[in-house]
C-alpha cells in the first residue's frame, strides 16, 4: 500500500477503491479537486471554509483558497482603466471584483468570481447614455478612489466632477436631459406595492418613469466561505436643499438577487433601517436618520416644497471640486442662492449572500418625476466577509 494518487486508475492504498476522492469536511470539494484541508489539522481549524472556491480572508494565517500561499489577497486590478470605457467588466474591476469565472466550470476550476457584467437602463434593458457612467481616480478634490486606482461614477446627468473630461462636466443644477428613460426595476417596484418607498412625512414621488437611468449589473459566483459583502458608496444630489421632501427626489437602489434569507424582501440594501422601518438612500434620508446626509450647508431646506430647518451637516469639504459646491441661484431653485447640492459622505453598504451561489447585484440610479437637478453615486471597495451582516448602510 502507498498513498492514493488522484486520477491514476490504480488502487495504490489497497483498500479496494480506485481513485477515491474523500470529502471529509462536506464542503463539496474532495482532495482530488484541490481541497488542501479536508480535516482539522495545523493551520486549518475550519476545514469546511477552506477549498479552491473560497476567498483569501486577510490576516487569518490560513491558505483559504488552496493556492499554496497564505493570506495573499488579490491585488487591485483597475489601473489605467479609461474614464469613458464602455466595457462593463471594467466597472466590476473598479469595484474591486478582480477575479473572473464561468457559469458552469468543472469543480476543480469552480472558483469565485465575476461571470458577467452589463450597463443598462433601470428596467434592465437598453443602454444608458454614455455620459451617465464613468471610472475616475477621484471625484472632486477630496474623494479619491477608496481601493485601487478607480471608483465607479453613475449619474442621472454627466458622470463627471468640475474640470473632468471623457465624459465632460455639466452642471448638476438645473440638470441635464440624457434623453433616456425606462420603467423602474420591476421586481423591486412590485415588492413595494407598485409605489416608490419614501422617507416619513414626505409626499409620494411623482410618476412611474425612471428618467436618465443607469444600471450597473454584475453577476458573480460567491466564495464558498463568504456569507456577506460590503461596498463603499457616496450619494450626491443637487436636489439639496430646495427639493428635499418633494415629489421629485431621485432614487438610488442596490438590488441583491440572492438566496440568502436575511436580505430585505424587496432586495434593496441601499437603505437605512430603524426598528421595523427601512428608508431608502436619497436626499430624503435626512428626514429619517441623523448622521447619514452630512456633506451640506445647514439651514433652511425645502424651498420648492415645505420649508423646514436641517442641522445635520458636518461640513462641505467633500463637496469641493465636485460641482455640487458651485454657488448661486438658477432656474427652478425657488430663490435659493447657495450651494448647488449636498451628499451623504462615504457610507458602507452591506448585504448577505449564500456561500457558493450565483448572485446578481444591480446598482441603479434615476431621476424621479422629471429630468432636472441631477444626482450622482460613487461606488468602490467591494469586500467579502465570512460573517453575515446587517443589510443596509452605515456611516464610515
Amino acid at each position: 500500500p502507498s498513498p492514493e494518487v488522484c486520477g491514476s486508475g490504480i488502487d495504490e492504498n489497497c483498500n479496494g477503491e480506485i481513485d477515491e476522492n474523500p470529502d471529509l469536511d462536506g464542503d463539496g470539494w474532495g482532495v482530488c479537486d484541490g481541497d488542501c484541508c479536508d480535516s482539522v489539522g495545523p493551520g486549518c481549524l475550519n476545514p469546511a471554509l477552506v477549498n479552491p472556491g473560497a476567498f483569501e480572508y486577510p490576516g487569518n494565517m490560513v491558505d483559504d483558497d488552496c493556492d499554496g500561499t497564505i493570506d495573499n489577497a488579490l491585488p487591485p486590478c483597475d489601473a489605467n482603466l479609461a474614464s469613458n470605457t464602455n466595457n462593463a467588466m471594467h466597472y466590476a474591476q473598479a469595484l474591486n471584483l478582480c477575479q473572473t469565472t464561468t457559469l458552469n466550470p468543472p469543480l476543480p476550476q469552480r472558483r469565485w468570481g465575476v461571470i458577467e457584467s452589463g450597463l443598462h437602463l433601470a428596467s434592465g434593458a437598453g443602454s444608458p447614455h454614455a455620459s451617465s457612467r464613468s471610472l475616475r481616480p477621484q471625484f472632486g478634490a477630496n474623494n479619491p478612489a477608496q481601493h485601487g486606482d478607480r471608483l465607479v461614477v453613475l449619474s442621472t446627468g454627466h458622470a463627471a466632477a468640475s474640470g473632468q473630461s471623457n465624459p465632460g462636466f455639466a452642471s448638476f443644477q438645473n440638470g441635464q436631459s440624457m434623453a433616456t428613460q425606462s420603467t423602474f426595476p420591476a421586481d423591486w417596484y412590485a415588492a413595494n406595492g407598485n409605489s416608490l418607498p419614501n422617507a416619513p412625512g414626505c409626499p409620494t414621488p411623482a410618476g412611474n418613469t425612471a428618467y436618465n437611468p443607469v444600471m450597473l449589473r454584475v453577476q458573480v459566483r460567491v466564495p464558498t466561505n463568504a456569507s456577506s459583502f460590503s461596498v463603499r458608496m457616496f450619494f450626491f444630489s443637487a436636489e439639496y436643499p430646495e427639493y428635499v421632501c418633494t415629489a421629485f427626489n431621485d432614487f438610488f437602489v442596490t438590488l441583491v438577487d440572492s438566496t440568502a434569507a436575511n436580505n430585505p424582501a424587496d432586495r434593496n440594501i441601499a437603505i437605512y433601517s430603524q426598528g421595523n422601518n427601512q428608508w431608502p438612500v436619497g436626499v430624503n434620508i435626512l428626514q429619517a436618520a441623523s448622521g447619514l446626509f452630512t456633506q451640506c450647508s445647514n439651514g433652511q431646506i425645502g424651498q420648492c416644497g415645505t420649508l423646514s430647518n436641517y442641522n445635520g451637516c458636518t461640513g462641505t469639504n467633500l463637496l469641493n471640486g465636485t460641482g455640487m459646491d458651485i454657488m448661486g441661484s438658477t432656474n427652478f431653485s425657488c430663490g435659493y442662492n447657495g450651494r448647488h447640492g449636498g451628499g451623504t459622505g462615504w457610507l458602507t453598504m452591506s448585504g448577505n449572500a449564500t456561500p457558493g451561489e450565483i448572485m446578481t447585484l444591480r446598482f441603479v440610479i434615476w431621476d424621479t418625476g422629471d429630468e432636472l437637478f441631477d444626482s450622482v453615486v460613487l461606488l468602490d471597495d467591494f469586500q467579502w466577509n465570512i460573517n453575515p451582516s446587517q443589510p443596509g448602510v452605515l456611516p464610515q
